[in-house]
């Protein structure tokens, strides 16, 4: 569908919310971007939204649903994909990049790694985390810049895994990385053999999680279950230990960080294209 920019991180929540598997985004009008400023990443004026669903999501209510949230969207397609057009369609404009100084992302397919950063590669397509989304770009760049080598990292609400393979690539000593969804978990045992890194990497649903303190909470989520979750991390976290807290709406922002003040101090945030990160250090008592 076509979306104006000012739209499109609602209409993003509102198509993961319907359960999409994978989003992406491209210029609707010809419109290049030329020269943004430092630190942006500026959408253009239209924006053409594509997102994959499996068979069962009711799409006839999401349309109905964005057309009533989003006035700007429009051009609605749907078409209909067996088993190996969704993988290709997963893979397909997703390259290779670099977040932050160091961290390469790269699709499992591809050979190249540059001299001199830390590479990561993703079986692309397989669950949320593909590097492309706002929330999950702040989170890779939040590592690359402020881990710390030796930390004890858990990824909650995992996805393909991203977020718990990259910190290890970057240093950590040891990961968990847990989640709801069966083929997330599926997925980010895939990734972290393909990174030779499953032996460092617990996989499992939250329930069975260790009792553990980690020096770094990672959550990827939605603002609402992140505000529910905030005793449950600052009991996970190691004094001084950090939350990185991503997923949040600009507008939801204020809300969580109230959520966590309670146990933690420093409480700061980076916004992208309407998408908010939050991150926090744990307060010692």
């Amino acid at each position: 569908m076509r979306v104006a920019s000012a739209d499109v991180a609602r209409a993003e929540a509102l198509l993961e919310l319907a359960g999409a598997e994978s989003l992406s985004l491209r210029d609707a009008a010809d419109d290049p971007i030329l020269e943004p400023p430092p630190d942006e990443t500026p959408l253009w004026p239209a924006v053409q939204l594509s997102a994959l669903f499996p068979d069962a999501a009711d799409l006839d209510a999401l349309r109905a649903l964005l057309a009533r949230s989003c006035a700007s969207a429009h051009a609605f397609a749907l078409d209909s994909l067996d088993e190996d057009d969704w993988r290709a369609a997963a893979r397909r404009g997703i390259p290779a990049r670099r977040f932050g100084a160091r961290v390469w992302l790269a699709p499992a397919e591809d050979p190249a790694m540059p001299d001199g950063l830390v590479g990561v590669k993703l079986n692309m397509g397989l669950a949320f985390g593909t590097g492309e989304h706002p929330t999950t770009a702040l989170c890779l760049e939040w590592l690359d810049a402020n881990l710390e080598r030796g930390a004890r990292v858990l990824d909650y609400g995992c996805g393909s895994g991203i977020l718990a393979i990259a910190a290890l690539a970057l240093g950590a000593e040891s990961a968990w990385a847990v989640d709801n969804d069966g083929q997330a978990l599926a997925a980010t045992r895939a990734n972290a053999r393909l990174n030779g890194c499953d032996t460092r990497l617990f996989v499992g649903a939250p329930e069975a999680l260790p009792p553990l303190r980690v020096d770094v909470v990672l959550a990827n989520i939605l603002a609402a279950p992140l505000i529910e979750l905030a005793p449950t991390f600052a009991r996970r976290l190691a004094p001084g230990g950090r939350v990185v807290l991503s997923g949040i709406l600009a507008r939801q922002a204020a809300s969580v960080a109230a959520a966590y003040a309670p146990w933690f101090d420093g409480i700061a945030s980076c916004e992208r294209n309407g998408w908010t990160r939050v991150d926090a250090v744990r307060r010692a008592g």
